[in-house]
């Protein structure tokens, strides 16, 4: 498919598919996707905390490290950053400060979610950035992702 032609759906089904990379090797199946102004894929990343033992290794925080890497800059001016569920406060905060020009996620969290569901901090007044959001993109199958993957953890 031609750059230009690529759709919301088709990079939240690239999201998608990391997420279902992490739920593969028992992450929490979040996955998230970059894409530049130009519509080329800068990084995709799936959550790893577990495998990382670290607490920030969440898909979006992964996937901005490796598109500022990508664009030797930290600061992501033009790209769509994809997730599959709604970012919590410590990835909205790195999406803001990484300068991300617009945010599209799937499931809203209604425990963390940090962008619609409690805080608003990607649309804050108080805050130097904001960008614009598209929530609810293939919502139904990130959702059924994490309730299967929690479903199979507790039987």
């Amino acid at each position: 498919m031609p750059l230009m032609e690529r759709t919301d759906e088709h990079w939240m089904n690239v999201a998608l598919e990391a997420a279902r990379e992490a739920a593969a090797i028992g992450e929490v199946p979040v996955g998230a996707c970059i894409v530049s102004a130009e519509g080329t894929l800068l990084a995709a990343a799936s959550n790893r905390t577990i495998t990382d033992s670290d607490p920030t290794a969440h898909a979006e925080v992964l996937a901005i490290r490796a598109a500022g890497i990508a664009l030797s800059n930290y600061r992501l001016i033009g790209t769509t950053l994809y997730t599959t569920v709604e970012p919590c406060v410590m990835c909205a905060g790195a999406i803001v400060n990484a300068r991300v020009a617009r945010l599209v996620y799937g499931a809203a969290d209604p425990r963390f979610g940090a962008v619609d569901t409690h805080f608003n901090l990607c649309s804050s007044p108080l805050l130097n950035h904001r960008l614009t959001i598209t929530p609810n993109i293939l919502a139904d199958h990130s959702r059924n992702l994490m309730q299967n993957f929690f479903r199979s953890r507790r039987s």
